[in-house]
């Protein structure tokens, strides 16, 4: 005979109102000591959630879409800071009893239907272009939530680090080593977005130090290792003068320093290098990647709260969040006097 959950809350000793909050994640007012009993129980007892029993009653699908642009060839446009993102959102929805669905969207129309066809309780937009989620036609009952997002979209909270601070660090910190000559590289970007914030703070860096940056010292690449490599290949010859740059992702940054050494370089001595993100592979290469750091894993926790609040209470008003970044030093920098 199955278990049921009145047979878990007889053995617990608890009301089947309190095995069912622990099962399905909902534990704020529930003690440690009761959630581990109870877990412990549910699995001594092999006892199985009826899920399509479960989503009914609540009527709740608990299933949270992440959806991801899909690129020219079809495939999903997944940069490692994307696969730190859902593999942490995985993470913090299962804990609350939730399922995470990837949905590669190829036109930014679907995100409408893929939201309304799989029934989703909420989504996260991971990767889309601010514009792209402004001209969204969204459904007013479904959470949104867009990551790393400056969109002015009233369904689509966004929640992002400050970027322009994280530029701002960066000049900063290239200006305050000697560096003049200083190479910005990142996709190209508009007048708002992600990137465009990073330009506008490294930009600001020169003007609060009272010194001149030249205007056509922008790199537009797209944000990939092998674009990283192309340009660390390329770079003296394009750009003579630079002695650093700026990298708007660390997985270019890698790039970058790869190609500069396949060009009998070196890093720091010939250029110094700036990667944004913190990836763990920085941590990695040769030299340690000197990078812009964003808490990857609070700004998704952040994200999930957010997003599952908006299912608890969508009456509730949503506002955006902006995180603290900060510079993490490691060997990628020194200064032009290496040179």
């Amino acid at each position: 005979m199955a278990v049921t959950l009145r047979d878990i809350a007889a053995e617990a000793g608890v009301s089947v109102m309190t095995v069912s909050n622990v099962i399905n994640g909902n534990r704020s007012r529930v003690s440690q000591t009761t959630i581990d009993r109870v877990q412990r129980i549910v699995e001594a007892r092999g006892y199985v959630p009826n899920v399509s029993a479960r989503n009914l009653a609540a009527r709740r699908s608990h299933v949270i879409g992440v959806l991801v642009p899909v690129a020219a060839d079809d495939s999903l446009l997944m940069s490692p800071h994307n696969v730190a993102v859902i593999g942490g959102m995985e993470r913090a929805l299962r804990e609350r009893g939730y399922h995470l669905l990837l949905r590669g969207i190829a036109d930014p129309r679907e995100v409408s239907e893929a939201v309304q066809a799989w029934d989703l309780d909420g989504a996260l937009l991971l990767g889309f272009l601010d514009e792209e989620i402004d001209a969204l036609d969204l459904p007013a009952d479904v959470p949104l939530l867009a990551l790393d997002s400056y969109a002015s979209h009233p369904l689509a909270t966004g929640v992002r680090t400050d970027d322009y601070q994280g530029g701002l660090l960066a000049g900063r910190l290239l200006l305050a080593c000697g560096h003049r000559e200083v190479l910005f590289a990142g996709p190209t970007f508009t007048d708002i977005g992600v990137v465009r914030q990073r330009f506008d703070g490294f930009r600001a860096a020169f003007v609060e130090a009272g010194i001149a940056w030249h205007d056509g010292l922008v790199a537009s690449v797209t944000t990939t290792h092998d674009s990283g490599v192309d340009l660390g290949r390329e770079l003296k010859a394009r750009y003579p003068d630079v002695t650093a740059v700026f990298a708007t992702a660390d997985i270019l940054a890698i790039g970058i320093i790869e190609g500069v050494t396949d060009a009998g370089g070196r890093v720091p001595r010939d250029v110094s290098v700036v990667g944004y993100d913190n990836l763990d592979i920085g941590a990695y290469v040769t030299p340690r990647l000197t990078t812009i750091a964003q808490d990857i894993g609070d700004k998704v926790a952040v994200a999930a709260r957010m997003l599952l609040d908006a299912i608890d209470d969508p009456a509730a008003p949503r506002t955006g969040i902006t995180l603290p970044v900060r510079v993490l030093e490691r060997g990628s920098v020194g200064s032009p006097r290496e040179a």
